[in-house]
């Protein structure tokens, strides 16, 4: 199996991104992670061999590039989610919640009828490959104070940030 491997600069630093043959993503990861290699560890345990092909990457490139110049809100990238079913619930779910808004683990674990407690939505968001495009940084503690993210605590921050940024209008 073949991964398509690409990187976009953004305003939270480098991006790295995967995709397979058909374009579907793979995985999304920062450089300036905690672990800035893990796209590529997971994907190499998972069997796959990288190479770069920018037509097969092209897709996933302008919506990451879209969002980062705050022109795009929503990914709609087909995804090669490789989850259980729970994990699949709860990442759809957090799909759903609308740039600049958050959600507590509480709200998404009932959203999702209550299959699972806070606790079990935060290791589902701590499993999520495809960071930024399925937003597990808007994920929140039940008193809305900042808890875990695969790729530290700095990044969900920064990518909080920039959304709401954005949210901002021009003119007040």
């Amino acid at each position: 199996m073949n991964a398509y491997l690409d990187e976009i600069e953004s305003p939270v630093g480098p991006t790295a991104f995967a995709t397979d043959e058909t374009g579907a993503l793979l995985g999304l990861r920062f450089r300036e992670s905690r672990h800035p290699a893990i796209l590529e560890d997971r994907l190499m345990r998972e069997g796959f061999s990288f190479l770069r092909d920018e037509a097969r990457t092209a897709a996933a490139h302008g919506q990451l590039a879209g969002y980062f110049a705050g022109e795009r809100r929503l990914f709609d990238l087909p995804v090669a989610r490789r989850g259980s079913d729970f994990q699949e619930a709860v990442w759809a779910e957090l799909s759903r919640i609308p740039f600049g808004e958050t959600r507590t683990y509480g709200q998404v674990s009932e959203s999702i009828e209550g299959t699972g407690n806070a606790q079990d939505v935060g290791a589902a968001c701590a499993d999520n490959p495809v960071l930024l495009v399925v937003p597990c940084h808007r994920v929140v503690g039940a008193d809305g104070s900042l808890k875990g993210y695969a790729d530290g605590m700095p990044l969900k921050a920064r990518l909080l940030d920039f959304e709401e940024e954005i949210q901002k209008p021009l003119f007040t």
